[in-house]
């Protein structure tokens, strides 16, 4: 019963509710935790996801591995440092690291370096997340209308106009918008920008997809506009693994799932305070274990 109450409500909820002290439902969980991983089978993971979660106000992060197939976190590293993710690549066999056939990242660093060191060749299997690169460009249009807003002060409460998705808006959105864009053609111009390079996610073949970003660019770097030309250049540098997605199209958000867990968990939680308690409530709601001991439901 312990367990299943764990399952929907928080560690305090729960000794409450049994009163028990919090020490002792730390134990439970633990000790479920240490037992759903003994009883993991190894598998081959073909697709898999290396994303950082952050807690503590964002001081601090771990290291997320998810088997993007599957929506299950296979592990939970401490930081966020390239021998974190050295960890979790060493613990697999030959034959696991054999079968690996994408991996869907940010552009975190530490996270690039490690991949290719392990799994040889492995550099083609990288695919940057696609949503991590789309957050970058309304980013950049953010920018570019704060910097526009200082000598306009008609572009203060606009910021949401400029992020809003285009087919979400109603005919007289529509119109208002193009009022907005034609008002203020620089943070326009940078919105057109972004927008167009929406684009990029549909085409099916390599090299159509390649010379649609060299026009792409080149009109970034040429808009003399501050934040879309530095966004261009990150994309530009790390293109090769972005184009990867058109042969491999896995992103981080096919773990949605584990992402809405792990936030309810931090708001059940109110933020957590330790690492240690963090990365183990990821494993016990998201880690698909079998948790329970083989004869009784306590």
């Amino acid at each position: 019963m312990t367990i299943s109450l764990l399952q929907e409500m928080s560690i305090a909820a729960v000794a409450r509710t049994m009163r028990l002290s919090w020490d002792e439902i730390d134990g439970v969980m633990q000790r479920a935790i240490t037992r759903g991983l003994a009883l993991r089978k190894d598998r081959i993971v073909k697709h898999i996801g290396v994303d950082e979660k952050s807690f503590k106000k964002r001081h601090k992060y771990v290291t997320v591995v998810t088997d993007l197939n599957e929506s299950e976190v296979l592990w939970v590293g401490r930081g966020r440092k390239r021998e974190v993710l050295d960890t979790f690549w060493k613990s697999l066999s030959p034959q696991q690291l054999a079968g690996v056939e994408g991996i869907a990242m940010d552009m975190w660093p530490a996270s690039i370096e490690s991949t290719p060191a392990h799994l040889p060749g492995t550099s083609e299997e990288i695919v940057f997340d696609k949503f991590h690169i789309v957050k970058y460009l309304p980013h950049a249009v953010d920018l570019e209308r704060r910097s526009a807003r200082r000598g306009d002060v008609t572009l203060k409460r606009t910021r949401y106009d400029w992020l809003r998705n285009p087919n979400n808006m109603d005919h007289s959105d529509k119109i208002a918008f193009a009022k907005l864009r034609n008002e203020h053609k620089r943070v326009g111009r940078a919105w057109a920008i972004k927008e167009s390079f929406a684009h990029f996610w549909g085409y099916r073949y390599i090299g159509a997809a390649r010379n649609f970003f060299h026009r792409w660019y080149g009109w970034a770097v040429r808009s003399r506009l501050k934040h879309m030309k530095s966004v261009a250049q990150i994309i530009a540098r790390h293109f090769e693994n972005i184009l990867t997605y058109l042969r491999i199209p896995i992103t981080n958000a096919a773990s949605e799932g584990v992402n809405s867990k792990i936030q309810w968990m931090k708001y059940q939680a109110r933020g957590f305070r330790n690492e240690t308690r963090f990365m183990r409530a990821i494993l016990f709601h998201c880690g698909g274990l079998d948790l329970y001991p083989a004869h009784t439901n306590s």
